[in-house]
């Protein structure tokens, strides 16, 4: 797969799924919701406070009469749980971040009752159009988990292989990465690297191939590994670059933004259904990427 355009166009009209929005009343997410409808890729719930769903939808052109889109009204502290409970009461199939901030969104996705967790671990996975790449490059995890563990890091690969199987990457090439090829005591990155590796040819970690360490350039560009003398079903050719830190993760999203002019997508992988968790930054065709990515995580 070459492009998220190309994402969005493998989604199945024929049998829509329904997308809960948590506190949908914000313009650009609106925006969004009506460009889906009118792609005909998901049917909607709304929740959230009916004056201003009702202001911003007027805003962002979207009949609230739609045939394929419901509205909950709830106040703004009980929108999360509404929308949450709707996932988990089988009427939605994917949960969409709103007008609302991450930490209710979380809360509720982690509530005793009606929560959604499935893995040990929530993650982060974002998938990148970047110009100049002949195709889509997942990294993780950018949003979710400060210094995960040895085990926490086999939970973000399994989230992401899961993702990235979904979306049409049948056996992905998983990368972790680290400062140095080498493995180096003195640096964890490297040594989980090398115990994530041995875990998948032991066959702990499946559905993917994983190698590492594995530096940056290494990883994504076949000439620098060929420098290297990598030997390697990974170097050069990652699908999936697995970063030992969030700070590390950050700046390579932000790098592919803002330097590469990347297109991305994104979801909370781990829960028992997907996650939209877009910025409130994100324009409506942003918000269209990452909903078409969980629209595929969540099929069957």
């Amino acid at each position: 797969m070459k492009s998220l355009d190309e994402l969005v166009e493998t989604i199945d009209r024929t049998s829509r799924q329904t997308v809960a929005v948590a506190q949908a009343a914000d313009p650009e997410v609106l925006k969004a919701v009506k460009m889906a409808l009118d792609q005909d890729l998901a049917r909607f719930i709304l929740t959230g406070e009916e004056a201003d769903l009702k202001t911003c939808a007027a805003e962002a052109g979207l009949p609230l009469d739609h045939p394929d889109l419901q509205w909950k009204p709830a106040q703004a502290k009980e929108s999360a749980l509404l929308a949450v409970q709707a996932v988990a009461e089988g009427e939605a199939d994917v949960l969409m971040k709103g007008h609302v901030d991450t930490k209710t969104l979380l809360q509720a996705v982690l509530h005793k009752e009606y929560g959604l967790k499935k893995r040990k671990v929530l993650s982060h996975v974002a998938l990148f159009e970047i110009p100049g790449r002949d195709r889509l490059i997942y990294l993780t995890d950018a949003a979710m988990n400060i210094q995960p563990t040895l085990e926490d890091k086999v939970e973000i690969i399994l989230n992401a292989v899961e993702v990235a199987h979904k979306a049409g990457w049948d056996n992905p090439k998983v990368a972790a990465l680290a400062a140095v090829e080498a493995v180096n005591p003195k640096m964890p990155a490297s040594t989980d690297a090398a115990l994530l590796t041995q875990m998948n040819r032991r066959g702990q970690i499946a559905g993917c191939v994983v190698d590492g360490p594995l530096a940056f350039d290494n990883a994504v560009d076949a000439e620098a590994a060929a420098h290297k003398n990598i030997q390697s079903e990974v170097a050069g050719q990652a699908d999936i670059l697995v970063v030992p830190t969030i700070e590390t993760a950050n700046a390579l999203y932000k790098s592919f933004v803002y330097f590469a002019h990347a297109k991305v997508a994104g979801v909370i992988s781990g829960a028992s259904a997907p996650i939209v968790l877009t910025s409130r930054a994100d324009d409506a065709q942003s918000k269209i990427y990452s909903l078409a990515l969980a629209l595929k995580a969540s099929q069957s």
